[in-house]
């Protein structure tokens, strides 16, 4: 299979390269903001706000400058609906990531000890979801025979996102240290809404797999 980029497209391979950090680094930024607030930690915690709402900003600054190169330049043509749909649905993980710590900052949920450690496991697990299709959108445009393997991967950690965030929920609606039906119900939100940076990752990995066949075609 012919190379994704060639000389004449090196700088958009950089910009993507670029892009692409800036998904990951949402992802841990994500992760280490919810770990944050659970340990008390609110300085580093407002730091984790401010820095991934900050990145939101930069990375769709980077992402319409690419689709602005792709349709000027007339790069890479026949694939470029698929690299702009990458690019988009890669950009919901970033905006999902930015949201969660939005939630934390302005709900600022009170999270009992039994729970924190759950919690932390299923930012962990969602984290990792994201880097490992991160690690997909590499292959697709290096080695594309690598992105089945990354996809896997991020169907594991969504999965056992799920069981985490079921096991979270049941904690808080069985347990007597919640006497408030709305705390449970805030705790189950909160849940939900870390699980769901998970779910987004795989949807892009589904994208991702068609994509993948496409260009073995």
């Amino acid at each position: 299979m012919p190379k994704f980029f060639d000389s004449r497209t090196k700088q958009l391979e950089g910009d993507i390269d670029g892009y692409l950090d800036r998904v990951a680094t949402s992802g841990l930024i994500f992760y280490e903001g919810v770990k944050a607030y659970m340990n008390g930690k609110m300085d580093k915690f407002d730091k984790n706000f401010h820095d991934i709402t900050a990145l939101e900003s930069d990375a769709d600054d980077v992402r319409r400058d690419i689709k602005h190169k792709l349709y000027t330049y007339m790069l890479i043509p026949e694939s470029r609906g698929d690299v702009l749909g990458l690019l988009e649905t890669l950009d919901g993980i970033v905006d999902i990531c930015e949201k969660v710590l939005e939630q934390f900052s302005i709900e600022t949920p009170n999270i009992l000890e039994f729970l924190k450690s759950d919690f932390i496991e299923l930012a962990e697990l969602s984290s990792k979801a994201v880097d490992e299709v991160v690690k997909g959108a590499r292959a697709f445009f290096r080695e594309i025979a690598m992105v089945s393997n990354y996809v896997n991967k991020v169907h594991f950690y969504e999965h056992e996102a799920d069981d985490i965030e079921e096991q979270l929920k049941r904690k808080a609606f069985n347990c007597c240290e919640i006497t408030r039906f709305s705390e449970k119900v805030h705790m189950r939100y909160f849940a939900e809404k870390i699980a769901a940076v998970s779910d987004v990752a795989q949807d892009v990995a589904e994208r991702l797999s068609v994509y993948a066949i496409k260009r073995r075609i």
